[in-house]
C-alpha cells in the first residue's frame, strides 16, 4: 500500500476532542486527498474509525486500536450550487455551512449553527435541534464503502430517523448537498444569532463538553413508562438528582443537565461512568433506558479490565 497521506503511530487522540481527555490511536492516518483515502481504505482488512473534530466522542483511556482516519481541510469545502442548494465536505463545520448559506440568501439551514461539530458527524446521527434535522434539508451525499467505492445516496437510502442512520458503520461520509429556501441574508443572520443566544443561555458551550449526552426518549418508551408524550431527557435527569452530579472530574452540567463537562482533570472513564450512573438512575426510577448520543470508542484501561 502506497499512500501519500500522513501516518502516525500511537497518536494522541482524546486530547484533540472537545472533552480534552482520552487515549491514543494505535494508527492515525490523515489522507492527502480523496484518491489517497480510497487507496488506504481499499487495503484495510477491517473497519476503520473516522473522525472530524471529535465534538461528540469519548475516546476511552485505553486507546483506540486499529486504524483511525482523521479527515483534513481537503474535505471542508463549502460551495453554493444555485437553486438554494449548497454542497459541503464532511469536515465542514455545521456552523460554517449555515453562515455561508446565509451569505448566499439560503434560508432553512439556520439550525445547523446550533449543532456542534462537522457535517460528517451530523450525517451519521441525523443531527438536529430547534425542531429541524439533517433529513429535512438533505438532498444527497457521497459515501465511501469499506472497499473504497463511492456511492451517492439519498435520505431514503440512508433510512434516517431520530438520531439514527441505517448505513453501515464503516462507511465514510465525504460530502453532502443540502437544499434550503430563498430569503434575504439579514433575517437569516438574525435567526442564526437567536440560536447562538439560546445556546449561550442554556448550554455550557464554553466548557470542555460535547453535544447532548442522551437522545430524548421515544414516544413508545414514554408510553411504556406511563409518562407524558414529549417529556425531555433533561427532565428525567433532573428528577433523579443528575444536575451537577459528579464522578471524578466529570460532571453533568448545572446549566443543562443533559450535557457532560470535564471540570479540569476528568478521565474518559469518569465521563462514561457518570453517564452510566445517570442511565442507571433513570431506568430504576422511570423504567426508561436512555440512549447515548455521545459515542464511546476504544479500550478501557487495563485496571478496569481486572488486569
Amino acid at each position: 500500500m502506497a499512500v501519500r497521506g500522513k501516518i502516525i503511530e500511537n497518536a494522541p487522540l482524546g486530547e484533540k476532542g472537545w472533552f480534552k481527555c482520552g487515549g491514543v490511536a494505535e494508527t492515525l492516518y490523515k489522507p492527502a486527498d480523496l484518491e489517497d483515502l480510497q487507496e488506504f481504505v481499499h487495503h484495510q482488512e477491517r473497519s476503520v474509525n473516522v473522525f472530524g473534530v471529535l465534538s461528540n466522542t469519548i475516546i476511552r483511556d485505553g486507546g483506540l486500536p486499529g486504524a483511525t482516519i482523521r479527515l483534513g481541510r481537503e474535505f471542508s469545502d463549502i460551495k453554493p450550487l444555485g437553486d438554494f442548494r449548497i454542497k459541503a465536505g464532511a469536515l465542514a463545520l455545521d456552523s460554517n455551512v449555515s453562515k455561508i448559506a446565509a451569505d448566499n440568501g439560503i434560508g432553512g439551514l439556520e439550525f445547523l449553527s446550533g449543532i456542534p461539530g462537522t457535517i460528517g458527524g451530523a450525517l451519521r446521527m441525523n443531527a438536529g435541534c430547534y425542531g429541524r434535522e439533517i433529513e429535512d434539508i438533505l438532498v444527497e451525499c457521497d459515501v465511501m464503502d469499506q472497499d473504497g467505492n463511492i456511492h451517492t445516496v439519498t435520505p431514503e437510502d440512508m433510512g434516517l430517523s431520530y438520531r439514527h442512520n441505517s448505513l453501515p458503520q464503516g462507511w465514510i461520509f465525504l460530502n453532502a448537498t443540502f437544499v434550503g429556501e430563498g430569503g434575504s441574508s439579514y433575517p437569516i443572520y438574525q435567526k442564526i444569532e437567536e440560536i447562538k443566544q439560546k445556546r449561550e443561555e442554556s448550554q455550557p458551550i464554553r466548557e470542555k463538553t460535547g453535544g447532548s449526552t442522551f437522545a430524548n426518549p421515544t414516544t413508545i418508551d414514554l408510553a411504556n413508562a406511563g409518562m407524558a408524550p414529549g417529556t425531555k431527557v433533561w427532565e428525567l435527569i433532573d428528577q433523579v438528582d443528575g444536575r451537577g452530579l459528579m464522578v471524578g472530574g466529570a460532571q453533568m452540567s448545572e446549566k443543562h443537565c443533559n450535557f457532560m463537562i470535564n471540570t479540569g482533570e476528568a478521565t474518559s472513564s469518569d465521563l462514561e461512568n457518570l453517564g452510566e450512573e445517570v442511565r442507571k438512575r433513570v431506568f430504576e426510577t422511570f423504567g426508561v433506558k436512555l440512549r447515548w448520543e455521545i459515542k464511546r470508542l476504544g479500550n478501557f484501561p487495563d485496571k478496569e479490565k481486572g488486569a
